[in-house]
């Protein structure tokens, strides 16, 4: 042996104690569940540049409150979201991408197209593109976008986004239009552009907090990034879709969802006083507030025990649709580095989303209170 080597062997002895040690720190102690070692949490850079940073917006679904609220009560959420000055917002939308798909498969899929998709063929045939045409051009077009597109550009790429399927981002560009330039030309014909207008005209969260944010804000397009390609249909036999619709129910008839319910209540109750609505996000985006939802909702459908086992099924779904849509947001975000990006997302999601994104390596998750505060 050489005196090299003989030196070498202390050293050596050591590491392998150290590797040895700290396996034998890894493995689970008898009956206890396994844990992988590696968390990506906590290897999170720092990146080179800018971070990613994502603030997820829980919200209510403002087309269920049609009546109770009007546009100009959302003041100050909307003064506080573009304080932070977010720069690409992701929606709870399908894609135009998706739609497309899904139409491919109406066996799954036809129950869903109907519910989520958007009809594209009045702005297929103005422009002469399918889908997938129309997401190409669009983003090249976008890749050259002028710093002063005219209102003929705008036109036209609107009328390219509802081909593509994506309304949301052809509000966008209607909103960045003068007033007077908000008519039909450039490849928006009168029926694609009165589409446009009946689709913006009821309350959502999409059209009074994400495209008019995108449009003040100086943003073209918003991020659709809902998926439900999980969905499955409903059983075929009417004592199965009784009984699942049944246990699902059942699950949900617990003290938890009495105090989302009471809780509800309460702040509904004070929506038109001042401050009443951004009283409502914030209580929706509340560090305890994704807890009260699984206890009332999934967690409650974990463990109902019906034979078929149906809200695990249930569960399975809204896990994979979290997962996914989650997966969407995480493919923007590594196109465009760097990005601020405002997810808006039914309150439901939220904890699902903020969990998710925490396990990514390059994203940062910001504090939507530090954003709602006073």
């Amino acid at each position: 042996m050489t005196p090299q080597k003989s030196r070498l062997l202390p050293a050596l002895a050591a590491l392998s104690w150290v590797i040895a040690s700290q396996f034998a720190q890894a493995q689970p102690s008898p009956g206890m569940p396994y844990e992988p070692a590696f968390k990506p949490s906590l290897h999170k850079g720092p990146p080179a540049g800018a971070a990613n940073e994502v603030l997820v917006l829980g919200t209510p679904h403002l087309s269920g409150m049609k009546g109770v609220i009007q546009q100009g009560m959302l003041s100050p959420l909307m003064k506080r979201l573009a304080q932070w000055r977010p720069t690409g917002i992701a929606i709870e939308r399908l894609s135009g991408l998706q739609c497309d798909s899904l139409r491919r498969q109406p066996g799954r899929y036809a129950d869903t197209v109907a519910t989520y998709c958007f009809d594209v063929a009045p702005a297929a045939s103005a422009t002469g593109l399918d889908v997938p045409a129309a997401n190409v051009e669009v983003e090249r077009q976008l890749a050259a976008w002028p710093a002063a597109p005219t209102p003929a550009q705008r036109r036209r790429l609107a009328a390219l986004l509802m081909a593509a399927g994506e309304p949301a981002s052809a509000w966008v560009q209607w909103l960045r239009l003068p007033s007077a330039e908000r008519r039909a030309g450039d490849g928006m014909n009168a029926e694609t552009l009165s589409q446009l207008e009946r689709w913006a005209g009821p309350p959502s969260e999409i059209t009074w907090i994400a495209a008019t944010l995108a449009a003040e804000l100086g943003l073209e397009r918003l991020y659709a990034v809902d998926d439900h390609s999980a969905d499955t249909p409903d059983p075929a036999d009417p004592a199965e879709r009784k009984a699942q619709g049944e246990a699902i129910q059942k699950a949900w008839d617990n003290e938890a969802t009495r105090t989302r319910m009471a809780q509800d209540k309460a702040l509904q109750a004070g929506l038109k006083e001042p401050g009443g609505l951004l009283r409502l996000y914030r209580a929706y985006n509340a560090p305890e507030a994704p807890a009260l939802v699984y206890a009332s909702d999934f967690g409650a459908t974990l463990v109902e025990p019906s034979p078929k086992a149906y809200g695990r099924e249930y569960l399975g779904y809204w896990e994979t649709r979290n997962l996914r849509m989650v997966a969407n947001m995480r493919e923007v975000l590594g196109q465009h580095r760097g990005m601020r990006m405002l997810s808006i997302v039914g309150a439901s999601h939220k904890g699902y989303y903020e969990a998710y994104l925490q396990q990514m390596h390059d994203v940062t998750l910001v504090d939507p209170m530090s954003v709602l505060k006073d």
